[in-house]
């Protein structure tokens, strides 16, 4: 019997407010590639957001490119939950 593993995706964003236009794809890739993003997110404690539809969309930006004006919207939602993930993260620590 066949199993259909997918390999795993992972796209990478930078966004600095008040320096950059829009935010940028910084890393993408598949397989060994998106495990050592991922890796190197966790690391750094970066969050990572599941969302194949997001990743496939994003996976059609080159590495360096900002992102399209078509995907602001989806994507300052997922900077919102990141500046909300990060504004929590303080609490958290302190309540340890």
């Amino acid at each position: 019997m066949k199993q259909n593993r997918t390999k795993p995706s992972a796209v990478s964003l930078q966004y600095h407010r008040g320096g950059d236009r829009a935010p940028k794809v910084t890393a993408k890739g598949q397989g060994w590639v998106a495990e050592k993003i991922i890796a190197m997110a966790q690391e750094q404690n970066i969050p990572i957001k599941k969302d194949k539809d997001l990743i496939a969309l994003l996976e059609q930006i080159d590495v360096g490119q900002e992102i399209p004006e078509s995907l602001y919207k989806v994507v300052a939602e997922l900077l919102a939950w990141v500046y909300h993930l990060n504004s929590e993260y303080p609490k958290k620590q302190q309540a340890s």
